[in-house]
């Protein structure tokens, strides 16, 4: 896909997001807008991966460790078709399998994913193994800023520098906000670029809302041989719904009928004008 087409897909991709929380009256609204440029990028122009055989052992690999933002990749998963659309009418409901956070029973889940700071150390060992398979696999993972409070990731980050784990790119979606309000004034980050190249990472940042800087990132990636990559992505929570965008208060939340229809409105004409300028 082309850049504007990446950028229409990421518009369909938080229309299905939304929809799926409203009607499941449940869902993580404000992460899962700030990740789709990103998801949409690695699963429509960048990962190498077949929804017909979804454990093709060539593939690349995906981590959502911040599973709790799961929505916008259960719509691209099944847009791509590794299962069915209707499924996602089922989200959340008693018996479906498309749970609150990513699980392996639905194709095209690598591991289940949500305990925060598990996502790193997993991809680190999937890029090991990889290597030592003799795979060209890329492993790809998205982190929350919120879970970088967590310890395990900072044992990751050393292992994967130590290792020369360079076909491991992560993501950080940087929208600076957690449930408990900002991060900077639960436990703050400060200058986490640098934290992340002084493990021995080589960084570059991008605005993770904007679809020509995520291409270029990932294209670019690894940046360095014989380094593990981070993109640190400065996104916003809630992108594009308009009641949502930079709110503490919606990183969990169901929009009221009135709010779904003045976004679902928003993303319609947002698409509608890209469509006109194509």
């Amino acid at each position: 896909m082309q850049i504007k087409e990446l950028e229409l897909k990421a518009v369909d991709i938080r229309l299905r997001a939304l929809r799926l929380i409203y009607e499941a009256g449940t869902g993580h609204l404000g992460g899962t807008m700030s990740a789709a440029d990103i998801l949409v990028a690695l699963y429509y122009y960048k990962m190498r991966v077949d929804p017909q055989n979804p454990l093709l052992p060539d593939r690349d690999r995906f981590i959502l460790s911040k599973g709790h933002s799961v929505e916008s990749l259960y719509c691209i998963l099944a847009d791509r078709g590794f299962f069915p659309l209707e499924e996602l009418d089922s989200y959340s409901q008693f018996g479906s399998r498309l749970f609150g956070h990513p699980t392996v029973k639905v194709p095209g889940i690598e591991i289940c994913s949500g305990a925060l700071g598990h996502g790193l150390p997993a991809a680190v060992g999937m890029a090991l193994g990889a290597r030592k398979s003799g795979l060209s696999s890329k492993v790809y993972v998205v982190m929350g800023d919120g879970e970088q409070a967590e310890g395990s990731n900072w044992e990751a980050a050393m292992a994967a520098a130590n290792y020369g784990t360079d076909n491991l790119i992560a993501i950080l979606d940087r929208n600076m906000l957690q449930i408990t309000g900002c991060t900077e004034d639960v436990i703050a980050l400060g200058d986490v670029a640098e934290k992340y190249r002084a493990f021995g990472w080589s960084v570059k940042e991008i605005d993770g809302n904007n679809m020509q800087q995520i291409v270029d990132a990932l294209d670019a990636a690894p940046f360095e041989v014989g380094k593990p990559s981070l993109i640190l992505a400065h996104t916003i929570k809630g992108k594009d719904i308009c009641f949502a965008e930079n709110l503490a208060k919606w990183h969990h939340g169901i929009p009221n009928k009135d709010q779904y229809e003045a976004a679902v409105a928003f993303l319609e004409n947002k698409k509608q004008e890209m469509l006109s300028h194509a």
